[in-house]
């Protein structure tokens, strides 16, 4: 048995769908588990939806009717009006409808998994409908029947033992009948109420399912032809890798490295499951595998975050900042739910570089400036770069301004504003 994953990008259209529909085509033999994520920009509509409904800033109706109007483009250029599943996905938008009807009760966090998740039960019902139609018989499972969580709305932790439980009396059945497809980025809690994983969890989700399922193999099918050493938007003369370690692959997702969700590879490892990220655009292409095999030498590899703060903190009296003071910052840390990127310290200071997420930077600076004196600096990038040689050092650092800098063995880490070339007039 296979676990495959096909993000938004590769269920984006219909003739994108038709591609999907093309690569399985020619797994047709084997046991699938096939985990879709929302269509295209799906989440950010609807994450548009849940922002429109809360802060009540716009008609999170008019943000609904484009999500509307995509999935019925993309149906109608798949289907007949007479299938079926024209009425599936309108009972599927139905359930949006009810909640953003009322006033907000609920946290925002709750809403958003809430609203936000119905993409993948959207995508995942229009591309099962399309395989059955082409004669790939496929079964749709929902991910909540299987993936049980906690109530961490936007960041719910597995219950891994309910989950592998569920997902080995649910699914081999299922595969009997032919393939089984599922939802990215979504599960459940006790009481039925929807959780998200994380945003870009549909890799997790897939590595968990691997993971229950003692999976032959799980591979994720990108618009890139494998694991490169940059992003090729940002860079010139990126190489693909053909083979990396677990260790490797985990140190550039941490780093923040895009190509794989960061809680993906842990799963996979701890039973030596194989990743292969492969290309839906050049199927035939050989990718990148993810395995215990360790290279003895890496290239250069280079991650950019963009959008990124950077706090400093230190005490008003000047004091030292020490270990009780840390143990403080860090408990605001994980209230206000801040994944620290890079953090130093010194005597008197302590600074953290972290994602611009403003609904939780901006709680975490007012309860920090209750004690301490707060600087923020924002409009910035972490730069990391992986087996770093000179030369690449000094391209990352022109016309940049490096306000913190760590390296460790192997790695070093830029906190960079773009500089303007000055020019004598």
């Amino acid at each position: 048995m296979k676990v495959f994953k096909f993000g938004g990008a590769s269920v984006k259209n219909a003739d994108a769908i038709k591609n999907v529909a093309s690569i399985l085509k020619e797994y047709k033999d084997e046991k699938l588990v096939i985990v879709v994520s929302a269509m295209g920009k799906t989440t950010n509509h609807l994450e548009d939806v849940v922002k429109s409904f809360f802060y009540k800033k716009a008609d999170p109706f008019e943000a609904l009717k484009e999500v509307k109007d995509f999935h019925y483009k993309v149906m109608n250029e798949l289907f007949e009006e007479s299938d079926d599943i024209f009425d599936r996905v309108n009972d599927t938008l139905v359930e949006i409808e009810w909640v953003i009807e009322d006033e907000a009760q609920e946290t925002y966090d709750y809403l958003y998994d809430q609203i936000v998740s119905i993409g993948e039960f959207l995508s995942t019902q229009i591309v099962s409908a399309y395989l059955n139609k082409v004669n790939l018989p496929t079964t749709w499972l929902d991910a909540r029947d299987v993936i049980l969580t906690d109530n961490r709305y936007r960041e719910a932790q597995v219950d891994w033992a309910a989950t592998t439980k569920n997902a080995v009396a649910k699914v081999p059945k299922l595969l009997e009948k032919g393939f089984v497809m599922t939802q990215g980025f979504v599960g459940g809690t006790s009481e039925n109420f929807t959780t998200t994983l994380g945003r870009e969890g549909s890799d997790y989700t897939a590595a968990i399912f691997s993971y229950c399922l003692d999976a032959e193999s799980m591979s994720v099918w990108k618009d890139v032809p494998g694991i490169l050493t940059a992003d090729p938007r940002l860079f010139k003369n990126v190489t693909k890798l053909d083979r990396l370690s677990y260790r490797e692959a985990i140190e550039m997702t941490y780093y923040g490295a895009k190509v794989i969700h960061p809680k993906t590879i842990k799963p996979i490892q701890n039973k030596s499951i194989p990743l292969f990220v492969k290309s839906f655009i050049d199927p035939k292409g050989e990718g990148t595998m993810i395995s215990a095999i360790m290279e003895q030498r890496y290239p250069p590899m280079i991650v950019v975050e963009k959008d990124q703060v950077l706090i400093h903190v230190s005490r008003r009296d000047f004091s030292f900042v020490e270990e009780e003071n840390l143990s403080e910052l860090f408990h605001l840390f994980k209230a206000h739910r801040i994944k620290v990127n890079l953090m130093q310290n010194s005597a008197i200071s302590f600074s953290i570089c972290v994602n611009n997420i403003p609904e939780r930077v901006d709680k975490l600076l007012v309860e920090l400036e209750k004690e301490y004196k707060v600087i923020k600096d924002d409009n910035l990038e972490l730069i990391t770069i992986r087996h770093y040689k000179p030369a690449t050092l000094q391209e990352m650092k022109r016309n940049k301004m490096v306000l913190l800098e760590e390296r460790i063995p192997r790695t070093i880490q830029l906190v960079v504003r773009d500089t303007p070339l000055m020019e004598r007039i």
